[in-house]
């Protein structure tokens, strides 16, 4: 229970909080904009170019591709929530952002994040029928399929993240205005609040290890069924090729999954050791760094998607 604050610096039923971006690097941090503008604008050309693609072409239309454009809808939806707000503040430095606002970015933050964790895990297990049964894969993985996935994650997410602003609305009094943070996350709100958070906190670590464990064991155990498939091929130049239908989605898995677990454990374990400025940089580029790179490993990796794309966005020599 947090210890309560002399009354004039208690903030009762806030109308608004007021965004640092990264503390401690003062104006230095409008560099970061160099970083983060590309990054954002990669995630929104990106995505928005895979989903036109998708759309466009009829042949594409298969489980894959709409699994696809899936994740890029999850990724623009993420990284908008997040970047029109980041860039703002390393640019012109602390901002209000009203309190309603706030929560809704929370909840759409920690709902899509939830989403792409889902998505990625169904696309592991499209993966391993394709390899492991090719020849049923047509009758297991309809578009239907793919469309009641897409449902049950979004009514997933949805059940599990909806709790987390109303965890922190309960509470009438704050100890401060400002969030000493690039956007309303969910623990950088909770550590303004006179009260016993105990509840966020707790909510918050069961839920981080329940959706993320959950979805990076059916992951691996998709891959665990895709190895063992792999291995019985005859030939090398097979299992090269079954093991190649992989690589873009292990690379993405690897972006999404890899720097959001540091960023969880630096802000879980060590908070002695790692700068509070490292931990909320590191923040960042987890919620943007995926969105900006998905397109690109999909674009490149997808001989159906770069061509498309080649015949698209660029002449043809007979025009």
């Amino acid at each position: 229970m947090a210890e309560a604050p002399q009354p004039n610096s208690t903030f009762p039923r806030l109308v608004f909080f007021i965004l640092t971006g990264i503390p401690g690097l003062g104006g230095a941090q409008a560099w970061l904009t160099l970083v983060f503008a590309p990054m954002y604008l990669l995630a929104l050309l990106g995505n928005g170019a895979l989903l036109l693609v998708v759309q466009v072409d009829s042949t594409l239309h298969q489980p894959m591709f709409l699994l696809l454009a899936m994740l890029a809808a999850t990724d623009l939806g993420l990284a908008t929530s997040i970047a029109p707000g980041l860039l703002a503040v390393l640019w012109l430095g602390p901002r209000p952002v009203p309190y309603t606002a706030c929560l809704v970015q929370m909840f759409f933050v920690h709902t899509l994040t939830a989403v792409e964790s889902g998505v990625l895990l169904t696309m592991a297990c499209d993966r391993a029928v394709a390899i492991g049964r090719p020849l049923h894969y047509p009758i297991l993985v309809t578009k239907a399929r793919v469309g009641y996935a897409a449902l049950a994650h979004a009514l997933k997410a949805l059940a599990i993240c909806v709790p987390f602003p109303l965890l922190v609305a309960r509470f009438e009094h704050f100890q401060a205005k400002t969030i000493n943070h690039a956007y309303c996350a969910h623990m950088a709100v909770v550590e303004l609040v006179i009260g016993n958070t105990r509840a966020n906190n707790l909510y918050g670590l069961t839920l981080s290890l329940a959706v993320s464990g959950v979805d990076i064991l059916g992951i691996a155990g998709s891959y665990g069924l895709i190895a063992h498939a792999v291995l019985r091929l005859p030939t090398r130049e097979a299992r090269a090729k079954a093991f190649g239908t992989c690589s873009s989605h292990i690379c993405v898995i690897l972006a999404f999954y890899v720097p959001g677990l540091f960023s969880y454990l630096t802000h879980r374990f060590g908070h002695h050791t790692v700068p509070k400025p490292v931990h909320i940089l590191l923040s960042n580029i987890y919620l943007l760094l995926p969105p900006a790179l998905n397109p690109l490993i999909y674009g490149v990796r997808t001989k159906q998607i770069r061509d498309r794309f080649l015949e698209t966005f660029t002449f043809r020599k007979g025009q």
